[in-house]
């Protein structure tokens, strides 16, 4: 499966991956104040198990820092 992740395309080898499936692979340490947009949607977290991405999916992966 073909996916572009922040601009950068990628090649996974399952056929079916779950938003979450993708953070857990993409950035493991990290899932706290995150946000996900597929194909320029925001899809709320409480769905990110259910959400199954596609073939040439845009996703854009959002982490908030902190600044001062």
């Amino acid at each position: 499966m073909e996916l572009k992740i922040n601009n950068q395309t990628k090649q996974f080898q399952a056929d079916a991956l779950s938003i979450q499936a993708l953070l857990d692979i993409e950035i493991p340490q990290k899932q706290n104040g995150i946000a996900v947009a597929v194909n320029q949607t925001v899809i709320p977290k409480s769905n990110w198990n259910q959400h199954l991405l596609s073939e040439t999916d845009d996703i854009l992966i959002i982490s908030a820092t902190q600044g001062g």
